[in-house]
């Protein structure tokens, strides 16, 4: 199955390059690498990745478009290594090793396409966010980055078996005028996504931030919200991947959903009042809107 080619893609506004920035001590090229007009594919394990979902988009694009690693960012001054701690490898015949949490920048040649696609990958930084995000706008800076997308995904008062709600908040609004994604509105504590992408828009790099949201009563891993992140992030790009492996996996991700619900008669509760609330606010709402109400009404149903 072929995305993003069916309409054009949503410009993010065109600059003559982007913007020169001081070289970051923690950048390391691993090799001589030249991109076609990137774009920056950005998604973060930790607070910002409910279900794993924008790690395992970013994974899956990475891997169908068959990226290589061009650079790191050194885990050195921004991790506590007790709370993201390296990890030991032991493989015969290779001795053992120890696998630092550094954050990778991979290069892919998006198909039939006349660009690439850089894919940042890694843990959600402990320390020194805003040196962190300089050295994200050196890596914008060598590869001559002209827009970026950032995936992150959070725990909603949603159902499994609705669409999955996509949600996005953009350096310029007027980017989503006659999309099918929802602005997002959200106020309150932020993670690295957020920070990262203020801190590129300040920048004057283009910048949009995708949000799916995840079942609060979800198993650990959602597949579904990593192909409603896929679908948007290649629709917003213009780029082409097939996606059945990963429909697949959401498919077989909604089945266990279904066995949890009959299986457990607190979950199937809690799931009735939720459909309950989709019943009385009906469907005009926006993804974002309605989670709000879905959390108001239950709030206000436990009180009473």
């Amino acid at each position: 199955m072929q995305l993003g080619r069916g309409g054009r893609p949503l410009s993010f506004g065109r600059r003559a390059g982007p913007p020169r920035t001081r070289r970051s001590p923690a950048v390391r090229l691993t090799g001589k690498a030249v991109a076609r007009h990137p774009v920056l594919v950005a998604a973060f394990e930790g607070w910002n990745d409910a279900g794993e979902s924008a790690s395992l988009a970013a994974a899956f694009l990475a891997g169908t478009w068959g990226a290589r690693v061009v650079a790191e960012i050194d885990p050195e001054e921004f991790f506590d290594f007790t709370e993201v701690r390296p990890e030991v490898t032991a493989s015969a015949p290779r001795p053992r090793s120890i696998q630092w949490p550094v954050t990778t920048i991979s290069l892919a040649h998006i198909p039939g396409g006349e660009r690439d696609a850089l894919l940042l990958r890694g843990h959600e930084p402990s320390l020194r966010w805003k040196t962190y995000c300089a050295a994200v706008r050196d890596v914008v800076s060598r590869f001559g980055v002209t827009e970026v997308v950032t995936l992150g995904a959070y725990l909603s008062e949603i159902t499994h078996n609705r669409p999955v709600p996509v949600s996005a908040a953009a350096s310029d609004d007027a980017v989503l005028d006659g999309s099918r994604i929802a602005a997002s509105a959200y106020e309150g504590p932020t993670g690295i996504v957020g920070v990262l992408g203020h801190e590129l828009a300040e920048a004057g790099v283009p910048t949009i931030s995708l949000w799916a949201s995840v079942p609060c009563y979800s198993v650990p891993v959602s597949p579904k919200a990593a192909l409603a992140l896929v679908r948007a992030c290649c629709g917003l790009i213009g780029a082409g991947v097939v996606t059945s492996e990963l429909q697949e996996q959401s498919e077989e991700y909604e089945r266990r959903m279904d066995q949890l619900v009959a299986e457990d008669e607190n979950v199937a509760a809690y799931v009735a009042r939720i459909e309950e609330m989709e019943e009385v606010v009906g469907s005009d709402l926006s993804a974002e809107g309605l989670a709000e109400e879905v959390e108001r009404f239950l709030r206000e149903k436990r009180s009473r």
